[in-house]
C-alpha cells in the first residue's frame, strides 16, 4: 500500500510538471526580470563567487588567530635493560605522551592579506549587483525586441492581407477583361515577396524567444507569452526626464569596481613593504609523560614550555626592495587607469545622451513618415480598385510602405537600446 501511494505521488508530480511545461510562462516585463534573477545560471555563479570570497576572507583572518594542536603517543622498548659499566642497571617501561600546543604568528603581511580579502569580498558583492543589473537590462532588451518583432510581423501580415485582396481583385478583373495579366503577375510577385519576408521574420522572432529562454534559465521549447505590449511599456515622455538626470559616478558599478581595484593595488604595495618588516611568533606547550607498569628511574619531561621568535630580514639580495618597487609602479599604473576611466565614463555619458536624443528625434520622424506612407498606400489602393491607378504605382507604394515600416521598427529599437544603455550607465532601474 505504501509503495502504491509513493508511485501515485510521483506520478502526480510528473503530471503537474508536464502540465506546467506545456502551459509555459506568461510574464510581464517585471515578472520576467524577477524570474531571471531567480533562475539565471550566470547569477548563480556570481552568488557562489561571493561565498568563495567570504571563505577567503575568514581564511586570511584565521591565520592571525591562535592555533591549537594536540598529539598523543605510545612507545615501548623491547630488551630494554640498560647497564652503566655494571654499576647501575635499569629498564625502560612502556610510556604514553600527551601534548597540547597553542601558537600564534603575526606579521604585517598577514594584516594586509586580511584587508585584501575584505576588498575582494566587497568587489564580489559589487560584481553580483552589476550582474543583476545586466541581467535585468538584457531581459528588458529581449522583451522589447520580441515585442518589436511581433509588431513587425503583425504589420507584414496586414500588408500581405491587403496585397492578397488586391491580387484577387486583379485576377477577377483580368477574367472579365478590364485588367492586364501583367498587373496580376506583378501583385503575385509582391505576395510571394511578402510571404518570404514573413517567414524570415518568424525565424528571427523565434531566435529572440530562444535568447529570452536562455536568459530566463528555462528549458528549450518552453512556451513564453509576453503579457505587456509596446504601448504599455514605451514611454517616450520619460526620455526627456532621463536626459536631465545627473550622472553620479559613484552610482556606476564599473566605477565602483575600479575604485576597489585601485584600493587593492594600494594594499598590495603595503603588503610588499611589510614583507621587509620583522615578524613575531610565540607558542605555549603543555606535555605529560605517563609510565605504564614499573615506574621509570628518571623523568626529564618538562610539562610546561613557552617560546617566542622574532624574525628580522637582514639581507635578501634586493629581492624585497625590487618587489616593493614593482608594486609601486603597478599602483601608479592603476591610478592612471582610474583617472582615464573616470574621464571615459564622463565622455560615455555625454555620448549616450546624444545617442538617446538623436534616437528620439529619429523615432518621431519615422512615426510621421509611417503615417504618411500608410495614407498614400491606402489612397492608391482605393484608386487602384476604381481603375484610377496602375499596378506599378500600387507595387511601388507597397514597397515604400514596407520600407517605412522597417525604418520605423529600426528607429524604435534604436530608441529602446539607447534608453537602456543610458539607464545602465546611470544605474537607473
Amino acid at each position: 500500500m505504501k509503495k502504491f501511494l509513493t508511485i501515485l505521488c510521483l506520478s502526480a508530480l510528473c503530471i503537474s510538471f508536464a502540465t506546467a511545461q506545456s502551459e509555459g510562462l506568461s510574464l510581464t516585463l517585471a515578472e520576467a526580470q524577477q524570474y531571471a534573477l531567480e533562475h539565471n545560471r550566470t547569477l548563480k555563479n556570481a552568488s557562489l563567487d561571493i561565498q568563495k570570497s567570504q571563505a577567503s576572507k575568514w581564511q586570511a583572518i584565521a591565520s592571525m588567530l591562535p592555533q591549537i594542536n594536540a598529539s598523543a603517543g605510545y612507545s615501548q622498548s623491547f630488551d630494554s635493560d640498560f647497564s652503566n659499566f655494571k654499576v647501575m642497571t635499569f629498564e625502560m617501561p612502556p610510556t604514553g605522551t600527551l601534548s597540547l600546543q597553542t601558537s600564534i604568528a603575526l606579521s604585517g603581511t598577514q594584516v594586509v592579506a586580511a584587508k585584501l580579502a575584505k576588498i575582494a569580498e566587497e568587489m564580489s558583492d559589487i560584481t553580483f549587483s552589476k550582474s543583476e543589473q545586466e541581467t535585468k537590462d538584457q531581459i528588458k532588451t529581449l522583451y522589447y525586441s520580441a515585442l518589436v518583432l511581433e509588431k513587425t510581423l503583425s504589420l507584414l501580415n496586414e500588408n500581405l492581407t491587403n496585397i492578397q485582396k488586391l491580387h484577387q481583385l486583379t485576377v477577377t478583373s483580368v477574367e472579365v477583361g478590364i485588367a492586364e495579366q501583367t498587373d496580376a503577375d506583378q501583385l503575385l510577385v509582391q505576395v510571394a515577396s511578402m510571404q518570404t519576408s514573413i517567414n524570415a521574420q518568424k525565424s528571427t522572432l523565434e531566435m529572440a524567444y530562444n535568447s529570452l529562454r536562455l536568459n530566463l534559465g528555462v528549458d528549450a521549447g518552453t512556451p513564453i507569452r509576453l503579457t505587456q505590449t509596446l504601448d504599455d511599456l514605451l514611454n517616450v515622455e520619460s526620455v526627456a526626464t532621463l536626459l536631465g538626470e545627473e550622472f553620479i559616478l559613484d552610482n556606476n558599478y564599473s566605477y565602483q569596481l575600479l575604485k576597489k581595484s585601485t584600493e587593492m593595488s594600494k594594499q598590495q604595495l603595503n603588503s610588499a613593504k611589510w614583507s621587509c618588516a620583522p615578524s613575531i611568533s610565540a607558542y605555549y606547550q603543555y606535555s605529560t609523560l605517563t609510565h605504564f607498569g614499573k615506574e621509570a628511574n628518571f623523568n626529564m619531561n618538562a610539562p610546561h614550555s613557552v617560546g617566542a621568535t622574532l624574525s628580522i630580514p637582514v639581507f635578501t639580495s634586493l629581492s624585497k626592495t625590487k618587489s616593493v618597487q614593482a608594486a609601486k609602479i603597478s599602483y601608479e599604473e592603476q591610478l592612471n587607469t582610474f583617472d582615464e576611466t573616470e574621464q571615459s565614463l564622463l565622455l560615455q555619458h555625454s555620448q549616450y545622451c546624444f545617442n538617446l536624443a538623436n534616437a528620439f528625434d529619429t523615432y518621431n520622424t519615422q512615426v510621421q513618415n509611417l503615417e504618411v506612407t500608410q495614407r498614400i498606400f491606402d489612397n492608391l489602393s482605393n484608386k487602384y480598385k476604381l481603375g484610377a491607378a496602375s499596378s506599378l504605382d500600387l507595387t511601388n507604394s507597397s514597397n515604400n510602405l514596407v520600407s517605412a515600416q522597417s525604418s520605423y521598427i529600426q528607429a524604435l529599437l534604436s530608441l529602446v537600446n539607447a534608453q537602456i544603455s543610458l539607464e545602465q550607465l546611470l544605474n537607473k532601474q
